[in-house]
């Protein structure tokens, strides 16, 4: 959703249509899919197949980038949006809450890896604590930027993922984010703003002891 005062025509921009017949509730894909409950279905197919490529393409030694990050969305989108794994264009929104300005992605993406995937990653620190703080604050700071026209949050828990590897964790088990945990969710994210990464971690701890038991 653009905000009211945005500066950018994006009227012209395939990230910001709608596919047609699909009462502005599907994007426009490259499936001419008309159904929201049939794209979530593919995206969530699409996400398992690239998850599977994802892991055998990165070891426990590698230091992730942002063109990392747009890998990431583009293996798993490529095929369904031709903007998969470009910066948005467009200024979105959830509810009231407003994410980062368009424009500065590029600007902010840069930062985010020189300032949290370059001290992070590899993420292969032997505490568990420090580990929950890195998936933490990368998990806080990526969401916040929101780079992608849509998939930001998933990207992000591949992020997550792909880091918990790397410090030998298994997959990690976000069921219980995406359900009765979404409020706190959304909370921890929106309490970034201020740098505070402490109701993240939480998260990401309780995220981490299921994942363990369940494993």
């Amino acid at each position: 959703m653009m905000s009211p005062d945005d500066r950018y025509d994006v009227s012209g921009l395939t990230e910001v249509q709608f596919e047609p017949g699909s009462n502005g509730q599907v994007l426009k894909n490259l499936l001419g899919i008309t159904s929201s409950a049939e794209m979530d279905i593919v995206e969530a197919s699409a996400l398992v197949k690239a998850m599977d490529s994802l892991v055998r393409m990165y070891d426990e030694a590698h230091r992730f980038t942002v063109s990392d990050v747009c890998k990431f969305h583009r293996l798993w989108l490529g095929d369904i949006y031709a903007w998969a794994g470009e910066y948005r264009q467009a200024n979105v929104s959830k509810g009231d809450f407003m994410f980062a300005a368009a424009g500065r992605v590029p600007v902010l993406m840069l930062e985010f890896e020189r300032d949290v995937l370059a001290r992070y990653t590899p993420c292969n620190f032997k505490g568990r604590d420090k580990v929950v703080c890195a998936l933490a604050e990368a998990h806080v700071e990526l969401v916040l930027i929101h780079p992608f026209r849509e998939g930001n949050g998933r990207a992000a828990r591949v992020l997550s993922t792909l880091m918990a590897l790397q410090a030998g964790l298994p997959f990690l088990d976000f069921s219980a984010v995406a359900s009765k945990k979404k409020e706190s969710y959304f909370a921890a994210v929106r309490a970034g703003l201020d740098r505070d990464y402490c109701p993240m971690e939480k998260i990401f701890a309780e995220v981490i002891e299921r994942s363990v038991a369940e494993s």
